[in-house]
């Protein structure tokens, strides 16, 4: 079938030299061709020619397949010849030689990790170096380079849904004032990928000091866990659903484990009110609530003493849990989102398999991209498939499709997003990207469920779409400027580093050479 609604005949393009070059050169640099007649059906996007990896119910892939996008929706899937004979796209993408897919989610990283990832790695003063610059080193612009860079990070590797902590974990929750999560919130919005921001106060004890810095002047603040919570809830006013619906906020609160609680009893029923009241306030405004560093006996306390699980609840890490909590996961609806490549997943594992045989909704996660890892979720889909068949000594165990699904459908069905994003169904947001095959480490392009599971990267990633938007167009990302994202976060970082002293994080420590075992 000819693409055209009544193609030239050899009679019209001898009579008419000059429409046969327009025609050529339209086709050669890939535009929508016109619809005179106007008898096909308006797209804002036709991608066509690729390799349509849906996961949609059926699991459907498309050869030679092609996906019309209408506003920020996906109007329809097919064959290529099909939908070229439906619509007259106001933007035509060729994916030839690339797959199709829905966007990639990450379930869990942490703001300020862009910024200082690797410093004091080996060394064991990390942990502490993002304490000292969340809390003390830290301003508007920080958080606005650290936004920038670990959006177009998640960007370019087609993460198209992620979820951070506003700060290192339970440690840090930047919340002593809106203007930090502003500053972090705007420069998201302003790249265009979908975002999900945990905000809560941090651990006891309270006051927590915080520094402000106004030039090179520094004002420390006492601040309490209520104004941190005050904070949270005017963030959530401001911010929840902005960007058409891209921002939205969650509630944090720092995960307890009875075994290391050492608590008289005021404290301990300051704490159960405390976790009670950030809990309140997710389930008051009706967002995700989410808690770092679950590990045996948390899941528990959580369920029995706490009363916070529930299907709108994320537990991260969730490691060396026993049978009972894998239990008390499944019967809340209770989600968990692994982290295969985290430091805490060197300190334990996470029953992955056997919480998805129970019948618990599992998603991957980054755990971001400090101290030593990437947001590349292809890396950590191959990493989960390793680590529990090494555990097992099974190379069955975790079939490539499964990671598959715990990074797109069942992703979105852990962040309760499951009707809006994670397959490519009609009706669905459009948030897809392209994945180049024709990369030697990808050829011959047979097999492409297997290809993107084992051995592609986020750098083969080369469009990716959010919202019906192009964010990214052939490895060009389109709304900001990114060699200026780069120098921003070099300079933000520095001068973070002037503020706290700590610039001898950034050298290499003794033992980096020729030991089996760091001098710690």
């Amino acid at each position: 079938m000819s693409r055209w609604p009544n193609p030239p005949t050899a009679r019209t393009a001898a009579h008419f030299p000059f429409l046969t070059l327009i025609l050529l050169l339209a086709a050669a640099c890939g535009e929508p061709e016109a619809d005179p007649a106007g008898t096909l059906e308006p797209a804002d996007i036709l991608i066509t020619r690729g390799t349509v990896i849906t996961m949609d119910p059926e699991r459907r892939v498309l050869e030679n397949g092609a996906v019309a996008i209408v506003g920020d929706r996906i109007a329809a899937i097919g064959p290529s010849e099909e939908l070229e004979a439906r619509f007259a796209p106001r933007q035509l993408l060729d994916a030839g030689r690339s797959v199709v897919m829905p966007g990639l989610i990450d379930g869990h990283g942490h703001a300020g990790h862009g910024l200082v990832k690797s410093l004091g790695t080996d060394t064991g003063e990390w942990f502490g170096a993002c304490e000292t610059i969340y809390a003390h080193g830290s301003t508007e612009g920080f958080w606005r380079a650290d936004a920038l860079l670990t959006a177009v990070e998640r960007l370019r590797f087609g993460v198209t849904t992620g979820l951070a902590f506003f700060g290192g974990g339970d440690s840090v929750m930047r919340t002593d004032d809106p203007r930090y999560g502003d500053a972090y919130l705007q420069a998201i919005r302003d790249v265009g990928v979908r975002w999900i921001l945990a905000l809560g106060p941090r651990r006891p004890p309270f006051p927590r000091v915080f520094t402000h810095w106004e030039g090179e002047t520094r004002h420390d603040v006492e601040v309490t866990f209520q104004q941190q919570l005050e904070t949270t809830e005017t963030l959530i006013r401001r911010w929840h659903g902005e960007g058409d619906g891209r921002i939205q906020i969650a509630i944090m609160f720092p995960t307890h484990h009875p075994a290391r609680m050492q608590l008289t009893e005021v404290e301990f029923q300051d704490l159960v009110a405390r976790t009670r009241a950030a809990r309140d306030l997710s389930r008051k405004y009706g967002l995700l609530f989410t808690q770092d560093g679950h590990t045996q006996g948390s899941v528990k306390f959580a369920h029995e003493i706490l009363d916070i699980l529930g299907p709108d609840a994320l537990l991260s890490h969730a490691t060396e849990l026993t049978e009972e909590e894998i239990r008390i996961c499944a019967e809340t609806d209770t989600r968990i989102v692994h982290n295969p490549s985290a430091i805490a997943s060197i300190r334990g594992r996470c029953p992955v398999t056997e919480l998805l045989d129970a019948g618990v909704t599992v998603m991957l996660g980054s755990d971001g991209v400090a101290p030593d890892r990437s947001y590349d979720m292809f890396r950590h889909m191959f990493q989960a498939m390793r680590y529990h068949r090494f555990h097992f000594r099974d190379p069955d165990v975790l079939p490539a499709g499964k990671v598959l699904e715990m990074a797109t459908i069942d992703a979105a069905r852990a962040l309760g997003l499951e009707d809006e994003i994670g397959s490519l169904e009609v009706g669905k947001k459009a948030d897809i990207i392209l994945v180049d095959l024709f990369r030697p480490h990808l050829y011959p392009p047979n097999m492409p469920l297997y290809r993107v599971a084992y051995f592609a990267n986020g750098n083969d990633v080369k469009t990716v779409i959010v919202d019906g938007q192009v964010l990214m167009l052939d490895r060009q990302v389109k709304t900001v400027d990114e060699a200026r994202v780069l120098e921003l976060a070099d300079q933000e970082l520095r001068a973070a580093l002037d503020r706290t002293g700590l610039h001898h994080l950034v050298e290499t420590p003794e033992g980096f050479w020729g030991e089996t075992r760091l001098p710690r």
